[in-house]
């Protein structure tokens, strides 16, 4: 979330953001109620400090009758005492709502309204045949089971069987030797998480308009990204500046209801309500954030160079960007089946989240040698979600006999260069 302070002291940058990314939060309320609760806490503080001062001059006092007035005064001191803290509590409960709705303030450079194409990469395939999708090519090669993932767990669930299994190991393999590479920690997330950490991130953990599956009578939720987890391992915690930046790579489930997701374009393993992703997460001093967004950026573009499938960067518009992210770049790769002749289709995205989940979540360094501490910035970008690039691999690499052909890069994974048999 933005700093209160700033929030009152920039009111209009603030409205005028909130315009610009097509959020509605009453943030002249908030200032107002801030107002107010300025000076709850000063009647507050003045309340204790009586209470105080009473409470002295009870135990002093020797004569019964006078210390009688003063037990009395002290009780209503209390009293007032309480209802005004109850009172603090309360506008401080509806200043937080309209806090967490306000967006994070927007990279200059952010496009307004439409996403911009930063560019395009590799070469589309010119295929002397009719490019099947992916969906028609796991049913030839049994790389997938939709039918029993539905029967099981519901529509948009799927089994991952024989080449299928192997495809997603190898790519994420693949991601975690290049991460590793690169200098990040591998780690092995839990596919759960507390509903304040969820928040913490910028998800709504529950009601209406959430995309996670909350667990009943209890405070967690399905992740529906490592992001979540890896956040939330510093919660509450003071980082030493010299130890910045710290540079994960999750591996996780990622669980989403998908609401509303219907259609050609999204069926097989496009959309669906699990999947098996390497998330990259960052922490870092702010001054360094826009760096390793790019370096974020340039990862993802070298494990999809990797794979030999093209595909374009897109800078996203403002209006388009979530709560969290200052700015975020996507990449969307080459599907030749996807659509009427090949569609470009997102399969990464890497979002600078400056301190705005910091401050919720409560993580901040400290420099040595210096007074005080101040909020991190918190970066995340996805390396490899499986299913989506499964459908890159697969659409990109088939051969009119029938066969898929394995990226150099996955071969060590597969143990093999070729997915199937030709077609009689």
């Amino acid at each position: 979330m933005l700093d209160l302070r700033f929030i009152r002291e920039e009111t209009e940058t603030v409205k005028e953001n909130c315009h610009l990314r097509r959020i509605e939060a009453d943030v002249d309320r908030l200032v107002e109620l801030a107002a107010r609760r300025a000076e709850q806490t000063t009647t507050l503080q003045d309340l204790q400090r009586q209470q105080n001062e009473v409470a002295k001059k009870t135990g002093k006092a020797k004569d019964p009758e006078e210390r009688k007035g003063f037990v009395e005064e002290g009780k209503r001191l209390k009293a007032e005492a309480a209802a005004a803290e109850e009172d603090n509590r309360k506008l401080g409960e509806e200043i937080a709502a309209i806090q967490r709705v306000i967006p994070n303030l927007t990279h200059p450079d952010v496009p307004p309204e439409e996403d911009a194409v930063l560019r395009e990469v590799g070469t589309k395939p010119n295929f002397d045949f009719k490019p099947l999708d992916h969906v028609e090519l796991c049913d030839r090669h049994r790389l997938a089971n939709f039918e029993a993932g539905a029967k099981v767990a519901g529509a948009d669930f799927y089994y991952l069987t024989g080449d299928g299994a192997l495809l997603q190991m190898a790519l994420v393999q693949y991601a975690m030797k290049k991460l590793v590479g690169e200098g990040f920690t591998p780690v092995i997330t839990p596919d759960l998480a507390r509903d304040q950490v969820v928040a913490g991130t910028g998800f709504t953990p529950r009601g209406p308009e959430t995309q996670i599956y909350a667990i009943e009578e209890t405070d967690l939720c399905l992740v529906a990204t490592a992001e979540i987890t890896l956040a939330g391992m510093y919660r509450d915690e003071i980082i030493t500046a010299t130890d910045l930046p710290i540079q994960m790579a999750g591996l996780s489930h990622c669980f989403r209801t998908e609401a509303g997701a219907a259609g050609r374009a999204t069926r097989g393993l496009y959309r669906v309500h699990q999947f098996t992703k390497v998330e990259m997460f960052a922490f870092t001093l702010p001054e360094e954030s826009d760096a390793m967004h790019q370096r974020l950026l340039k990862v993802e573009e070298e494990i999809f160079q990797g794979l030999n499938v093209p595909y374009r960067v897109l800078d996203i518009a403002a209006n388009d960007l979530g709560g969290p992210a200052y700015r975020k770049f996507d990449l969307e790769a080459w599907m030749p089946g996807r659509g009427d002749g090949g569609e470009y289709g997102e399969v990464t995205s890497t979002s600078n989240c400056t301190d705005y989940q910091a401050r919720r979540l409560n993580i901040r360094f400290k420099t040595p040698g210096q007074k005080g501490t101040t909020f991190v910035h918190m970066l995340n970008g996805t390396a490899v979600a499986a299913g989506r690039a499964m459908i890159a691999v697969l659409e990109n690499n088939q051969q009119a006999d029938g066969t898929i052909r394995v990226p150099e890069a996955l071969v060590p994974f597969m143990g093999k260069d070729v997915i199937g048999s030709p077609a009689s």
